[in-house]
């Protein structure tokens, strides 16, 4: 009888011996797969930080690029083209010059006026200083009212004051507004665009709609062009996503919108 009662209490040591070994290999695994999850998903926390940086630092290069030809417009070639200008005006004041002459005197001041107008719309275009001056709302509204005045496109828009975007980051979305127009121009050949920017708890919301020839969208992550891509290395900086739906022959919308507040 002792003997019986001696082999239970073995056997049931036993039992909770195996258990707690059972217990403690299962939490040790569990541990161990907690912690190669948790270094996995901070290397790719860390890539997708590098990633952030090496766009930022890209496009901060391309900002500067833009900034120094601009300046070169407006200081060297627009400086040198007002000289041409003013020559040419004064030649015109000289009586001695034939017919010919005034004619060829005129054309010149025509084609320097039309290349000083161009050359200060580009520098306007690669660095606008209204930006700067009054802020994203002003600088988008004068954009989009330039491209209404030029009579070749129809813009309906609506813009509003977006507080949680910081200042540094202003940019980005003027140049993403600025891409997708020039996107519905030159490749979808669109004669009518919608735009609205409003403010949201996480930062803004952008919809561009145009009445262009639409695209695969099955392409747009693989083959997108550089303009998209140029697009989404922005929203990337501004922890924005961009979805895009589109229908062959009637046109394209997209959507930006930030998932939380700016870098």
């Amino acid at each position: 009888m002792e003997n019986q009662e001696s082999l239970i209490a073995v056997l049931a040591y036993g039992i909770v011996f195996i258990s707690l070994l059972l217990l403690g290999l299962m939490l040790f695994f569990h541990y161990s797969r907690k912690k190669i999850v948790q270094e996995q998903v901070s290397k790719i926390e860390m890539k997708l930080y590098h990633q952030k940086n090496v766009l930022k630092a890209t496009i901060a290069t391309q900002e500067e690029e833009r900034t120094r030809i601009a300046q070169d417009l407006h200081d060297d070639i627009s400086s040198k083209l007002n000289i041409v200008s003013l020559t040419t005006n004064m030649l015109l004041d000289d009586t001695a010059f034939s017919k010919e002459h005034y004619k060829s005197l005129n054309h010149i001041l025509e084609v320097t006026t039309t290349t000083l107008e161009s050359s200060r719309k580009i520098a306007h275009d690669l660095l606008p200083p209204i930006l700067d001056k009054f802020g994203l709302e002003v600088a988008l509204e004068e954009l989009l009212d330039d491209y209404i005045r030029t009579n070749k496109l129809q813009v309906l828009y609506e813009i509003n004051r977006l507080p949680l975007v910081l200042k540094s980051n202003e940019l980005h979305v003027f140049r993403i507004v600025q891409e997708l127009i020039n996107n519905a121009i030159r490749h979808a050949n669109a004669s009518q665009v919608q735009i609205n920017l409003n403010a949201t708890d996480s930062g803004f919301l952008l919809k561009f709609e145009d009445n262009g020839v639409g695209f695969d969208t099955t392409d747009f992550e693989e083959k997108a062009g550089l303009g998209i891509q140029n697009i989404k290395s922005r929203a990337a900086i501004l922890n924005a996503t961009l979805t895009a739906e589109s229908t062959l022959g009637v046109g394209s919308n997209f959507i930006l919108k930030t998932n939380g507040k700016d870098e």
